[in-house]
């Protein structure tokens, strides 16, 4: 790890003047992925700013019936809510199925969105890897590609987004809310957060240059019932080969987001209308330009079956 300074913070004022500062700095609160990724020297930040104390831990009732979440709530806090286990299960069921114990209770709302890819060229700095050196190449493409992503993916870069928090913060329809180092404010849809490769694959989200998510605004309760199924490697602790984020009403129609197989959660709105027709038919809408390798292309079979399960589940 290369030397850096430290600073904390109390406050969203203090946490936006001490970026102006260091404009080569980046914002810690938890550091589940951060810290890794300094050890590695993948990430150089050369002063870190500690935002853990500056407020943000809070879930609030919204005036149109949602509730609003601060940027700096656990993943095991923001799981065990008694609104969000009631109104919005997919979230609290998806938050659980990742991770453990121990890194839920340090992993914050707005760390969650914003961690990075765990394709192991992108973590192998003796590796070419786009995302860590812009113009290197994809030593992805050609290599091991079995976790790598199916959909969305480019000749720059194939690796895919690990969140399953973000699954189901995709399937809720959820609103970011940022500070901009300059006093703006800004609110971006979580369909318009997470950019796909194309030729800059290391540019992840569309936040601005020292931007920080201050919180996540979830929309009123979608009703139906919530299923978060994922299939991985191993029982616990392992990312998703899959995973599926169901919302699933009486009648039959719903929403559907898909992880483990693109660069970021995987929503096409347009499938979701074949839901009374089951999984196969929104699978094709779906995963319909899907590129695979031969290493991964049993993830489009796994996804429909995926869903298939989680459907049945909702049907129960």
């Amino acid at each position: 790890m290369k030397s850096f300074t430290y600073e904390r913070v109390h406050s969203l004022k203090e946490a936006t003047a001490a970026v102006k500062s260091h404009p080569n700095a980046r914002f810690i609160a938890g550091g589940t992925n951060l810290l890794d990724l300094m050890k590695l020297q993948i990430e150089v930040p050369v002063h870190l700013i500690d935002i853990s104390k500056i407020g943000l831990q809070n879930i609030d009732a919204t005036d149109d019936g949602g509730l609003r979440i601060g940027a700096l709530v656990t993943n095991t806090d923001l799981a065990a809510d008694g609104r969000i286990r009631r109104d919005y299960a997919l979230l609290s069921r998806a938050l659980l199925a990742g991770a453990s114990g121990q890194l839920r209770n340090k992993a914050t709302t707005g760390g969650n969105l914003l961690q990075r890819t765990r394709c192991p060229y992108f973590y192998d700095t003796n590796q070419q890897c786009n995302k860590r050196v812009p113009g290197s190449g994809c030593a992805a493409i050609g290599g091991f590609s079995r976790q790598m992503a199916i959909i969305g993916s480019s000749d720059k870069c194939i690796a895919n987004h690990p969140s399953d928090m973000a699954v189901a913060m995709m399937a809720l329809d959820a609103i970011i809310e940022t500070a901009k180092p300059d006093g703006g404010f800004r609110k971006i849809p979580i369909a318009d957060f997470y950019r796909l490769p194309g030729q800059t694959p290391h540019i992840e989200t569309t936040l601005e240059k020292n931007e920080l998510i201050t919180a996540v605004t979830l929309p009123k309760p979608p009703g139906g019932t919530h299923v978060y199924h994922k299939v991985r490697d191993r029982a616990s602790y392992a990312f998703a080969l899959v995973s599926v984020g169901l919302i699933l009403q009486k009648d039959g129609t719903g929403r559907v987001a898909l992880g483990g197989v693109a660069a970021k959660p995987w929503r096409i709105q347009a499938a979701e209308k074949f839901l009374p027709q089951g999984a196969k038919a929104v699978n094709t809408k779906l995963l319909e330009k899907a590129t695979p390798t031969k290493e991964n292309a049993f993830k489009i079979f796994l996804a429909e079956q995926t869903l298939e399960a989680a459907l049945k589940q909702g049907r129960a």
